[in-house]
């Protein structure tokens, strides 16, 4: 039986790292000097430095009204709370819980709805959790490797064995979609995505892809994949849950696709009564 206790450096590690020290990485993520952040949270700068520092312990109250200032995300603001000491407010259930079967009905109701046109819901690491029928309809023709559940849409779109090789402006999509995840890590911290970041960017990048701008559509970065129906062109909009309380449905997404011109949208009518 092995007694042996672990090491100084090992119980240091796995203690919780203190809320000064985090609301502090999280304030200058921001990029938002001491001063300037004390101004908005209506405190003394003296007080947040002693809050960072750990020469003051913050209230719960305190901790939510400075998380929810920085626009912490849920998932973090709950580990803000046991780091000063209190249980974590949010909540977290899986999608398939009946808690939260009216935000599962609402995402089938959007995704059914946009038909023929097609739409996807991810979660916070871009994996797929569900997806309507003519978004699975261009899912095809890829390496089945890359279907396997957690199905990331990312790692599919730019894979080279995934829609790459048919998405006819991939420097320009690439480029938008690694912009897009870059920010994302800069606003999360989260460290899945910036370890799924590197391993985008180390996709073999196509010709020309530090060109900005290749395609026709002036308004928007168009997605434009080749298919049998010809070159289908879309833009996309983001759909969130307003004000959610859990943090599942915090962190899911639904990203819409739109024709984006005429012979696009009389393709997809076509293609929907086959």
């Amino acid at each position: 039986m092995n007694t042996s206790m672990p090491s100084p450096s090992a119980r240091a590690s796995l203690r919780p790292r203190p809320v000064g020290d985090l609301l502090r990485e999280w304030r200058q993520r921001r990029r938002m000097s001491q001063l300037d952040f004390a101004v908005e949270a209506e405190i003394s700068s003296k007080h947040l430095s002693f809050l960072e520092t750990g020469r003051s312990q913050p209230s719960r109250e305190m901790v939510l009204h400075l998380a929810e200032l920085l626009d912490v995300p849920l998932r973090e603001r709950n580990s803000l709370l046991i780091a000063a000491g209190f249980a974590p407010m949010f909540k977290e259930h899986a999608l398939n819980d009946p808690a939260l079967q009216p935000a599962r009905e609402a995402i089938d109701l959007v995704l059914k709805g946009h038909e023929p046109y097609p739409a996807v819901a991810v979660d916070r690491h871009w994996n797929l959790v569900a997806a309507n029928t003519p978004a699975n309809a261009f899912m095809g023709g890829v390496a089945p490797a890359l279907l396997r559940p957690p199905l990331n849409v990312l790692r599919l779109t730019l894979h080279p064995d995934g829609m790459a090789p048919r998405i006819v402006n991939l420097a320009e999509w690439r480029s938008h979609l690694l912009a897009r995840l870059r920010r994302q890590v800069e606003i999360s911290a989260d460290a899945t995505l910036a370890e799924l970041l590197k391993e985008l960017s180390e996709y073999p990048a196509p010709a020309h892809a530090a060109e900005f701008r290749t395609s026709e559509v002036p308004y928007a970065v168009p997605f434009r994949l080749a298919t049998d129906a010809g070159v289908l062109s879309f833009i996309s909009t983001i759909t969130v849950f307003g004000t959610p309380v859990d943090v599942t449905l915090s962190e899911l997404a639904l990203e819409s696709f739109f024709p984006a011109d005429p012979a696009t949208a009389a393709a997809l009518r076509h293609l929907a009564q086959v």
